[in-house]
């Protein structure tokens, strides 16, 4: 509910005045011609009737925004009244200038009541509340619409605490002031203390009994609102429309239909309720039944319905309405490419974001997410850019999204950018961005930005909490990982299961055996969590890995549900680890029954016979995926210099500092033999000479990348590389030798975990 206009600054209010209130002052220079042609007459003959009409032009022109013409005839008024002074001013702040009112209000030789609420009132439009008490204290008097001024422009910027205390110190209440403490209670959601106001006192207008109601209708309160709306001594068109919305959004569609029916009369806005209550409930056709029964539709009858078609994927009727809709606005089209987004067809969404007569923030959110969720991550990049460029506004979903973007092609420095554009924007400490923030910076390898960033974020909730447990567990910084764990729970924050894989994640990346074993027994205990099949598979993993694969297994039949492919995938990559043959072929078998598309399982159980040397099983493999239709996701690796992406794969000679990057490989090469480094050719999956294997390792991919950004990115600032697939044996010990050699940390993103090189040591401990 909107606050009553407090005073008014109208025609009628400023020339419509006393004659007592006449001041004379004369000008000190000429007079210029007022409109008409007539020079304004002299001093000792001015009259009520001229000051009145010369008071009408200051106001004409002010709602113009002519603001230096209204001066010039004010400055020529050889006498000037109360109502003159406060036209200016009133005018002034119409037009936001503030600062000229005030100058203006200070210079006044004689200010009555209207002239202190008028500047009162200029300072709470323009959040200036300091200023606004400071020049409430000093007022000679006050009336009842002074102290309205001062609760309304607390109560408009939720700031009910002080709204209340003024409320309670008003000498005199009228019915806006119950009115306007009942809507800032409502309005923030303080339905008890409402409710209190409300029963304290008798004869509330039928505005207030709606307001309460339209309070209980946004908390959900529906027997409240029930026996509210049973109470009222008199309905009109809201009360009926509230209520019957109350039950329509909550589901309870068979009372509504109740109320619906008899309701003496329905407006389009009670059609709508009913119609937007089905189609919340996923009641489409009944929906449509309503909208064709409507005797009178509005852009959000039409809305309403594409809406409800685009939530139930059949996108065919929703372009059907959205192409006969009459009055399209631009949450029609908003919801149109959102639709086609979100179902795939991301040609269509561009098609018609293309069309849009007009644009808005969610406009572009929503073909930036469009393309973001159809994995054309560098599209979405570029729309947003577009889109600065354009100067449309940037929401927080926008925001979001191109962060998220940003961490899945790791594109660091671009997300850094749009970091200083979320401080700029005020989004920067809310939790809903600071998480994407967060998730951004932890995903592009720099935790301690991640941190950082951790620490401003002002509402921290369990979403912040796991980002950060998460990240210091993929990077390898498992002790991290669980002090920030210790700390959540000492923020009184309680921790779900999304937190107990990252915990346990954390244990199983660094080894730490007896950890892992505690958190998982105890979490159930603790904090009331039932543990699903990723606890299982990280303590599989965490087991596996150790080389405890007995107990692995043993644990394996102790759960609840049967194994998915991933438990097994754990089982299977540690049999790999530890060459047990036997056991990666058991687990493997189970993992084609489940996923038998599943390439990344194919390749592990190849590397285990590669390993043994058992190059028929090998070959079977491959003649097993052929059969089947599976292909091998071929590895590539990026890295992003000067806000380009650079796109490696193995041998690559397409990039055009390919011979610069082979050269340096080489030199690189010589330096690491020297180190003592060997290439392991055992992980190569084909049976040839050695040489050949040699040759077969030294171009993999995440070595091109690395290779090309010890080049290219300037000294001292940290290398990051990300790869597809995970990095393999060999590069990873090539890698650290390079980070010893070059003196560089190198910061490697595979699609498991992080690898941050330095002085030739990986922060995984060669536990991966």
């Amino acid at each position: 509910m909107r606050f009553r206009r407090l005073h008014s600054t109208c025609p009628r209010s400023l020339v419509n005045e006393p004659a007592i209130h006449l001041k004379a002052e004369l000008p000190r220079s000429k007079h210029p011609k007022l409109p008409g042609g007539k020079p304004p007459v002299k001093a000792a003959k001015v009259i009520s009737s001229d000051i009145v009409k010369w008071n009408r032009y200051i106001t004409q022109h002010m709602r113009q925004g002519e603001c230096d013409s209204a001066l010039r005839i004010f400055n020529s008024m050889p006498a000037k009244s109360c109502v003159s002074w406060n036209a200016m001013i009133s005018g002034y702040l119409l037009n936001s200038r503030l600062d000229l009112a005030q100058k203006l209000f200070d210079e006044m030789p004689l200010r009555d009541l209207v002239s202190w609420n008028i500047m009162l009132s200029g300072y709470i439009k323009n959040k200036n509340f300091g200023s606004a008490r400071m020049l409430f204290d000093q007022m000679p008097d006050r009336d009842v619409v002074s102290w309205n001024a001062l609760l309304s422009g607390y109560a408009q910027n939720g700031y009910v605490d002080d709204a209340r205390r003024i409320f309670l110190m008003m000498p005199v209440k009228n019915e806006i002031s119950w009115n306007g403490m009942l809507a800032t209670y409502v309005q923030n959601g303080r339905i008890e203390e409402a409710i209190k106001l409300f029963e304290s006192k008798d004869n509330w207008p039928l505005v207030s009994w709606n307001c309460l109601l339209g309070g209980y209708l946004k908390k959900r309160m529906l027997s409240e609102a029930k026996v509210l709306f049973d109470r009222m001594p008199v309905k009109d068109q809201v009360s009926w429309n509230t209520i019957i919305s109350c039950y329509a959004q909550n589901d309870n569609l068979e009372e509504a239909r109740k109320l619906f029916d008899e309701s003496p009369i329905k407006d389009v806005f009670t059609w709508t309720s009913m119609l937007s209550g089905y189609v919340q409930s996923g009641m489409v056709d009944e929906a449509r039944r309503i909208f064709d029964e409507m005797p009178e539709k509005n852009e959000v009858s039409w809305n309403a319905m594409i809406a409800g078609y685009v939530q139930s994927n059949r996108m065919d009727l929703a372009r059907e309405f959205f192409e006969a809709m009459p009055c399209k606005n631009i949450s029609s089209w908003n919801t149109m490419i959102t639709g086609y987004a979100q179902n795939g067809d991301i040609v269509s969404a561009r098609s018609l974001f293309h069309c849009m007569p007009n644009r808005d923030c969610i406009s572009w959110a929503a073909i930036i997410a469009g393309y973001a969720q159809s994995g054309s991550s560098e599209e979405a990049l570029r729309m947003f850019v577009e889109m600065k460029r354009d100067g449309g506004r940037i929401n927080r979903s926008a925001f979001t999204c191109i962060l998220s973007t940003s961490a899945d092609v790791a594109a660091f420095e671009f997300g850094k950018q749009i970091h200083g554009q979320l401080v700029k924007a005020g989004y920067y400490a809310g939790c809903y961005a600071g998480n994407a923030l967060l998730s951004m910076y932890c995903k592009c390898g720099s935790i301690d930005e991640a941190y950082d960033v951790f620490k401003e974020i002002a509402d921290k909730d369990a979403v912040s909490w796991n980002t950060m447990i998460i990240g210091y567990a993929r990077h390898g910084f498992g002790k991290h990982a669980l002090r920030q764990f210790e700390s959540m729970k000492e923020a009184g924050i309680i921790p779900d299961d999304v937190t107990m894989v990252g915990v346990l994640s954390a244990c199983g990346h660094t080894g730490l055996i007896d950890k892992g074993m505690e958190y998982f027994y105890s979490m159930g205990r603790d904090f009331g969590i039932t543990t699903n099949p990723r606890h299982y598979t990280c303590m599989i993993d965490l087991l596996g890995r150790a080389g405890r694969l007995d107990d692995a297994q043993n644990l394996m039949k102790d759960m609840p549900c049967e194994p998915d492919a991933a438990t097994w995938g754990a089982l299977l990559g540690a049999s790999r680890i530890h060459g047990n043959t036997e056991l990666g072929e058991k687990a493997a078998e189970m993992i084609f029954r489940l996923e038998p598309w599943n390439a990344g399982m194919y390749v592990l159980l190849s590397n285990l016979y590669a390993a043994s040397g058992r190059w028929r099983d090998v070959s079977k493999m491959r003649l097993q995926m052929r059969d089947t239709g599976v292909k091998k996701m071929p590895g590539y690796s990026w890295v992003e210099v000067q806000n380009q992406i650079h796109l490696f794969s193995v041998g690559d000679t397409m990039h055009p500092d390919s011979k610069r990057i082979y050269a340096f490989l080489e030199e690189l090469e010589l330096l690491m033999k020297q180190e003592g480094y060997v290439s392991a050719t055992k992980l190569v999956l084909h049976d040839v000479d050695e040489e050949e294997k040699v040759h077969m390792l030294k171009y993999h991919s995440e070595k091109l990348a690395v290779a090309f950004a010890i080049l290219n990115v300037p000294s001292g600032r940290p290398i990051r590389v990300m790869k597809n697939l995970r990095v393999c044996g060999d590069c990873h010990t090539a890698i650290k030798l390079i980070s010893k050699i070059v003196g560089r940390l190198i910061i490697v993103r595979d699609n498991n975990r992080f690898h941050h090189f330095s002085k030739g040591v990986c922060t995984c401990g060669d536990y991966w």
